[in-house]
């Protein structure tokens, strides 16, 4: 059994069972790919894929428990590498982040630039995405920390590190009947219909209970992972926007904003890394930089924790920061 080969029937199924997109994306070719696949199954004495033919088409069952421990075996052989870096490159490397589009537009331009500045030989890749395609990229290695803001219950078996709290505005052009209202309510904002994010309301949101609790079904007609999108469908009379109140800028001087703290609750913004990564320094800086109260030993102390829940308790009293 060889390394490559574990890469090889994992890089399959990130690539959704297309053996020539894993060649393309391994730089190999798909025959070399095939046979070292089928030499694996020979040695093991059992097929990790089911085929038609010459085409791959599902996971068998012994497959999947396989595949789950080659893609853990992966990190680690990651993580040996790592730590000889750590040594041996202290400030060289590669950070590899899944995030959303609002926490990339206007959370991390100041934190990048920081950390840039003190780490300029470190690659750095943002990935945005909905949660959960932050998840999926976190699960398969793909990248090394993820910032999510919604979905939270996706992120159970990795290390979550609560970072800030948010609040929410509603946005509506300066004509909008609703600019004139003093006191906005969620029955008078449940007579309009909605533009928010794609993520807004999965049944255990904030905005779910919001309105569920007023008795309300709320009119969605359009959902985006993009405040900035979500912004120009306001824009064009598509509906009342909800989104973070740090998306509305002193640039979006056409559309007015109004707080609705007080109609929603606050959201948390986590940090996660796999319970398998092995933290470079320049990711721990990183982490702290955009998280103040995330020192090291705050990082370290939770990752020995092999609970959320434990780790939640970790930061009880803790008062994060509402941006």
């Amino acid at each position: 059994m060889k390394i490559q080969q574990l890469r090889y029937i994992v890089e399959i199924v990130n690539q959704n069972l297309n053996v020539t997109e894993a060649a393309n994306a391994l730089y190999t070719s798909q025959p070399g790919i095939s046979k070292q696949v089928r030499l694996l199954e020979d040695e093991l004495g059992l097929e990790i894929f089911e085929r038609n033919g010459k085409h791959i088409k599902s996971v068998t069952p012994a497959g999947k428990k396989i595949i789950a421990i080659a893609r853990e075996l992966l990190v680690k052989t990651q993580s040996i590498k790592a730590v000889a870096n750590e040594y041996t490159q202290p400030n060289h490397g590669v950070l590899r982040i899944a995030t959303t589009n609002t926490q990339a537009r206007y959370v991390l331009p100041p934190v990048i630039e920081r950390f840039s500045k003190q780490y300029p030989d470190v690659s750095l890749h943002i990935h945005q995405g909905s949660p959960t395609q932050i998840y999926d990229a976190l699960l398969s290695g793909e990248v090394d920390l993820a910032i999510t803001t919604e979905a939270q219950y996706l992120f159970d078996d990795v290390v979550l590190l609560p970072c800030y709290k948010w609040n929410r505005s509603v946005i509506v052009k300066p004509d909008h009947p609703l600019s004139e209202c003093k006191n906005l309510t969620i029955e008078e904002l449940g007579k309009y219909p909605l533009v928010t994010y794609t993520f807004g309301f999965t049944g255990v949101s904030d905005l779910d209970y919001a309105f569920n609790t007023a008795g309300i079904l709320p009119n969605i007609v359009f959902t985006a992972t993009d405040a900035d999108v979500i912004k120009t469908y306001v824009r064009l009379g598509l509906g009342v926007g909800i989104m973070a109140s740090m998306a509305h800028t002193k640039d979006d001087t056409d559309l007015l904003a109004i707080d609705a703290h007080h109609l929603f609750n606050s959201s948390t913004v986590q940090i996660a890394f796999k319970h398998s990564t092995f933290l470079r320094t320049y990711m721990y800086d990183f982490i702290n930089y955009f998280s103040p109260h995330l020192t090291r030993q705050v990082v370290e102390k939770a990752e020995r924790l092999r609970d959320n829940s434990a780790v939640k308790r970790l930061f009880e009293g803790i008062e994060l920061e509402t941006r």
